[in-house]
């Protein structure tokens, strides 16, 4: 029995596994709004620590006042919810959504307390 030049490629790519789909991110913008957020709450003192985690399904950024606590804010990046209630939310440290919304921006707002001048 002779091997066609067709049969071998169709066995070689059965024999790789398929790609998985890629970690969902915070694209350069998105990761320097809340980077600039940050930077001003530990210049005040309030915030000590971060992490940020890409999972398949979300990218989240923890806020923590110490880094053995569990973190006071979580910036979640879910783009499964973009046509529904917004892919950007805040959530607090007991696990209650503070604000979603369609613009990170707007989703900031609950946690970057500006001075106002009345």
């Amino acid at each position: 029995m002779s091997l066609m030049s067709g049969d071998t490629d169709l066995n070689d790519a059965r024999n790789f596994a398929p790609a998985s789909p890629p970690n969902v991110t915070f694209n350069r913008l998105e990761l320097n709004r809340i980077l600039n957020l940050y930077g001003r709450m530990v210049a005040d003192g309030e915030w000590r620590d971060y992490a940020i985690d890409f999972l398949k399904d979300r990218a989240v950024f923890s806020v923590f006042r110490r880094a053995s606590e569990v973190p006071i804010y979580r910036v979640v990046k879910d783009p499964g919810l973009a046509r529904k209630q917004g892919a950007y939310s805040v959530v607090g440290a007991n696990g209650q959504i503070l604000r979603r919304g369609h613009e990170l921006e707007r989703v900031l707002l609950v946690i970057d307390r500006k001075l106002e001048l009345v």
